[in-house]
């Protein structure tokens, strides 16, 4: 079985937990989640390949 992400908050997000999306990388995978939406992190995810949050990250802080 594979190990466990290891989830980072986003240094946007807001401190009063209203606002957290947070991201986990794999080697082939990013992962992102809202954590606000379920309080088990339960939430749904969204799969990237690094290419293309590499490619977000570049167009988000334009």
């Amino acid at each position: 079985m594979s190990a466990a992400l290891q989830w980072f908050k986003s240094s946007y997000s807001g401190s009063e937990g209203g606002e957290c999306v947070e991201v986990a990388r794999s080697p082939r995978t990013v992962h992102v989640r809202d954590s606000k939406a379920a309080p088990d992190h339960s939430t749904p995810t969204l799969h990237i390949t690094p290419a293309t949050w590499t490619d977000f990250l570049a167009y988000a802080v334009k």
